[in-house]
């Protein structure tokens, strides 16, 4: 192929795993796009699907995959550790070979179109397809939440972009969307050691994550990074959740060390590293002096959770070595 896309939606499903394999299939039943990776989370309630190929077989798998969740998923029964705003929470185009930031921005404002006017969501697109810089930033999109959905939508200057604008049952179910364009992401999950004390964790988890986002202003503060801290149930641990946005200005090793530092000040440690998704194979070479994945995966610690079949496997992780 000589044009590659990447997608990769949220979907605000963790636990249904028929739900799941529905999305899934739905986004591999286009010829041309490949699923590539699914990555559920229990606690988060939330499923990350990425697939990749030419790039209007991937909008025709965006949008079925959508059209799946918005059947199959009530946001108002939906409870989560994760943030969101709708079934389909986020869903960015991402170019990988021979297709521009500014065409998949392109694409994802056609797909928000279609999505707006044939399923009846609410769409905000962000980052390169946003309309104003106001709403470029998934945060400000996604502020306030599902819950805070009715008000959002009556405010003038949070009119979507695409689809309906007021509250409706229809809506209630579905939520809203972000479809956007945006360069490769990171999300990289560090987990905390565990005191025995729930509450002292997650305090710790969102100390360290205020102290390292970019925009905390801090002397730790890494550019381009975005962090939250969590508990995780499954794991029975505290993490400080990273979305590295620009892996050219702030990598994995660099948020890793700076997690490490941070957890050291503190008195207690990192215990591993969990890779949401897919990595491009260069984000792990510069991780490490040695500049080899093999080499990155262990300084890293990214297969400390294999016992919980969370292992990190390059061959099923990295998004250039799945589409050989």
């Amino acid at each position: 192929m000589e044009k590659v896309i990447e997608c990769v939606p949220n979907f605000s499903e963790g636990r249904d795993r028929e739900t799941i394999g529905a999305i899934a299939e739905a986004a591999g039943s286009v010829s041309g796009a490949y699923v590539l990776h699914v990555d559920s989370g229990v606690a988060a309630h939330r499923t990350v699907v990425t697939f990749a190929g030419e790039p209007g077989a991937v909008v025709e798998a965006a949008f079925r995959a959508v059209e799946v969740a918005a059947r199959r998923i009530d946001m108002r029964r939906h409870r989560g550790e994760h943030p969101r705003i709708g079934a389909t929470d986020v869903l960015p185009l991402v170019p990988v070979r021979g297709v521009s930031l500014e065409e998949c921005a392109g694409l994802a404002r056609g797909l928000a179109e279609r999505v707006g006017e044939e399923l009846g969501i609410p769409v905000y697109c962000y980052e390169a397809a946003a309309a104003t810089p106001q709403r470029r930033g998934l945060e400000a999109c996604r502020r306030g939440e599902y819950e805070g959905l009715p008000d959002k939508l009556s405010d003038p200057d949070w009119r979507p972009d695409y689809g309906p604008t007021a509250w409706s049952e229809a809506v209630a179910r579905t939520g809203a969307t972000v479809i956007g364009a945006r360069n490769f992401l990171g999300a990289v999950n560090f987990n905390l050691a565990s005191s025995g004390n729930q509450a002292a964790d997650v305090a710790l988890a969102r100390e360290i994550a205020r102290e390292i986002r970019a925009a905390s202003g801090t002397p730790w503060s890494l550019p381009t990074v975005k962090a939250i801290g969590w508990w995780i149930e499954e794991y029975g641990c505290a993490q400080v959740s990273t979305n590295l946005t620009d892996m050219h200005v702030t990598g994995i090793g660099t948020a890793y060390r700076a997690v490490v530092a941070a957890a050291e000040r503190r008195g207690t440690k990192v215990t591993g590293t969990e890779v949401i998704g897919l990595l491009p194979e260069w984000a792990l070479v510069e991780a490490t002096d040695e500049r080899t994945v093999s080499a990155a995966v262990k300084a890293l610690g990214l297969n400390s959770m294999r016992h919980l079949g969370r292992g990190f496997d390059p061959a099923r992780k990295i998004v250039e070595r799945l589409l050989k």
